[in-house]
Order: C-alpha cells, then structure tokens, then sequence
C-alpha cells in the first residue's frame, strides 16, 4: 500500500524532509539545467523537487497514484495537479520532454507497467529521471522516512527495469549519504560531499535518467537485409542543389501534386 499524500506532506515540511529535498533537487538540477520552453511531467510524490523551477516550463503537469492521493499544485497558482491510474495516465502519446519520477517506482504494484507508461507519453527526444531508493543504503530501513517503505532497487535491477519498457539509462548518480535521523541533518552537506568519495554504495538514493529507445519497422513482406526500394524515384524540378547547400533549399514540388505523385 501508498503512503498517503498527508504523510509525505509531513514528512518534505520537516528539517530532515528539507535537508532531502535539497540534495535530490540539486541533482536533477544538474542533469537537466533547464525546462526552459518544455514539456514537463512529474510523478509519483516529485513535486517538492521542482519548486519554481517547474515555472519556466512550457507546460508542468503533476501526476498523483490514486493509492496516494492528491493535493493542488503549485501553491497560489492554478491547479495543474491530477489523480490518475499510473498504469494508464490520461494523456497523449508523445506529450512530455522530461518527466521526474519520485517515490512512484518502490511502492507500485506494477513497475514495468508504469514505465511503459512513462515510455508512451515521453517524446522521441524526451529523457525521464528516477529517484528511487539504495537497496543497499541506510534510508531503505528508515521507516519514519517516505523511503523505508515498498521494494528498493540496485541500480542494475534499474537498468533491467528500464530496459523491458524500451527506456534506455543513459547515466546515474546517488545521494542523501547522510544518516536518515532528524538531528543529522545539519551536518547532511559535509556527508553528501565525503559519502561520494568514502562510502558512495551506502548512498540512500539512485537517481538514474534515461531516453526513450525506438524501433523502425519494417514494410510487410520485406525480410531483413533486403534493399527498400521507393515506389517513386525523386524527379528534379527546375534547379538542382548547389556544392554545400541545405537540401531544405530546394524548390518545392510542383502544385497540384499530392505524396502519391498524382495530381490533384
């Protein structure tokens, strides 16, 4: 079962929910230094680590599980919060340039499904960021934190994962190398800088990010390793290319013709 939105509420407006909400933000700040003019899309709890960041986007939607529930965001604004199935999210394909999931992975009772979905609404050239929790790290026990709870991955449980919906990871990174007590949190900084370099397996969290991997399809009937050929061959229409220049300078085609070469 989800933890319900008011527990993690609760948890992201205490010092230590502070403290994991700046690393995990300050991450994926670095993967992704802007939204700027794009397509954003978060999921799971996520929206603590956008903030105003999520501002700049062209369009910023925040997906809620059912299981979970939902609270409006962002605060003073209008609402651009939603409660969906997150096996079958109520958007068009291809919608989204990035997409942030948090605390959507551990706790689903189908993660490939879900990131199948993840797949679907992500653009060609769009990348997805998930936070989830070290299976190896101490936050994975810590009950009193969003984190102890569902099943936590390694990162190559991940890679596997990601791989059987056609995500393919593209880079990774860990945080929150301090110990997950309240009064720890103010030395968290001086953790996260030594945790990288002394003890980096015992990180809590694994951010992985990954693209979306397509496959061309081939015509009925042709094999593999046969030649294509085009049912029209291209015809010259008045001028041909100059050395170096762009084939989007050619002359269009001729009007009257449609793609089959008939006129209209």
């Amino acid at each position: 079962m989800r933890q319900g939105v008011l527990d993690l509420r609760a948890f992201y407006a205490s010092p230590l929910g502070a403290v994991t909400r700046q690393m995990i933000s300050r991450k994926v700040v670095e993967a992704w230094s802007s939204v700027d003019g794009l397509d954003l899309l978060v999921m799971g709890y996520a929206t603590p680590f956008v903030g105003t960041w999520a501002a700049r986007a062209r369009r910023a939607v925040a997906a809620m599980p059912a299981a979970q529930g939902v609270e409006p965001w962002p605060t003073g604004a209008g609402n651009q919060a939603c409660l969906v199935d997150e096996t079958a999210l109520p958007l068009r394909n291809a919608l989204f340039d990035r997409v942030l999931a948090v605390h959507a992975l551990e706790e689903s009772d189908n993660p490939r499904a879900l990131l199948r979905e993840v797949w679907r609404v992500l653009s060609p050239s769009g990348r997805v960021i998930l936070a989830v929790t070290a299976r190896h790290g101490l936050w994975a026990d810590a009950e009193d934190t969003p984190f102890g709870h569902g099943r936590p991955f390694s990162r190559r449980q991940l890679e596997r994962l990601l791989g059987e919906a056609d995500l393919a990871p593209v880079g990774w990174t860990r945080a929150l190398y301090a110990p997950p007590v309240p009064w720890m949190s103010r030395w968290a900084e001086g953790f996260e800088q030594v945790g990288a370099r002394l003890w980096p397996p015992f990180a809590g969290i694994i951010l992985i990010e990954a693209i979306k991997t397509t496959f061309a399809v081939l015509p009925r009937g042709v094999k593999v390793g046969a030649v294509v050929r085009p049912a029209f061959q291209p015809v010259p229409i008045g001028r041909t290319l100059a050395p170096g220049s762009s084939p989007r300078q050619a002359s269009p085609p001729p009007a009257g013709l449609n793609r089959k070469g008939t006129r209209s």
